[in-house]
């Protein structure tokens, strides 16, 4: 990353920005940092309205100061295989569970996905989840509860009849499916608007408008999913070593969709 870690200078710059309506991308151009960085450090310190340089400079020292005193109990790093850089998946994976956020998702249901999704075998049990992500089991189970009602997470059991948290590409088309669903309960009401305020009507001729553009978004959706599903399903998924793999959907995870 350029220029090392944030200042509490490049934290002020960052809160002139959004004061004046900059976006990410043009304030991290000026600090000279990945955009990621910027969102990423917006995001985990009260969003684009939120945002004060001074709370956001301690917040960072605070946490700093626990990881360091965390550091002797062995809560580092997790080792990472295929000769990974574990500081850079941590960072990646903050980056990853910012983009969740900013996609609607609360910061901890984020946090779980995003270590989900960099974990190669797209599966994790509570106690694991929890010792990674240095929190209770409770926020463990709040979280999955909440993405199981999304349709990205499922449950299993593994053969020693523990509980698993799985990711993969069946539960991106069945989130998919949800999010079209959604749209067909719009659509329906947004009929009903038509009939109750009067057809040719203003108001009526707006809704109509709505059903009839989320109408069309939910059919193409559910025909692209269809097709994506086929190929995914249809290639053959290849190892680390770059030899074929068995095309099992099974350690390739989703990501968050909003209804359309």
């Amino acid at each position: 990353m350029p220029g090392g870690r944030l200042t509490q200078q490049d934290r002020q710059q960052i809160a002139l920005g959004l004061a004046d309506g900059l976006a990410y991308a043009e304030i991290a151009r000026r600090l000279d940092r990945p955009t990621s960085t910027i969102t990423r450090e917006v995001m985990r310190n009260g969003g684009p309205t939120g945002y004060r340089a001074d709370l956001a400079h301690r917040a960072t020292q605070q946490r700093t100061h626990r990881r360091g005193q965390a550091a002797p109990r062995g809560a580092g790093p997790v080792p990472q295989p295929y000769g990974r850089d574990a500081e850079a998946v941590r960072d990646y994976q903050e980056t990853l569970t910012t983009v969740f956020m900013i996609s609607g998702l609360p910061k901890m249901t984020a946090r779980v996905l995003g270590c989900l999704y960099t974990t190669d075998s797209g599966s994790l049990t509570a106690s694991e989840l929890a010792r990674r992500l240095q929190v209770s089991p409770a926020s463990i189970s709040k979280a999955i509860t909440f993405l199981e009602g999304l349709d990205l997470v499922r449950r299993e059991r593994d053969e020693r009849r523990r509980e698993r948290y799985v990711v993969d590409d069946d539960l991106w088309y069945q989130s998919m499916l949800r999010s079209a669903r959604a749209n067909d309960q719009l659509i329906e009401t947004a009929r009903q608007g038509v009939a109750v305020l009067g057809p040719g009507t203003p108001a009526a001729v707006r809704l109509e408008n709505v059903a009839r553009f989320h109408d069309f978004i939910t059919e193409n959706l559910l025909r692209a999913a269809e097709q994506a599903r086929e190929v995914l399903h249809a290639r053959t998924g290849a190892a680390p070593d770059g030899t074929g793999g068995t095309g099992s959907d099974h350690g390739r995870a989703p990501a968050p969709t909003t209804t359309a």
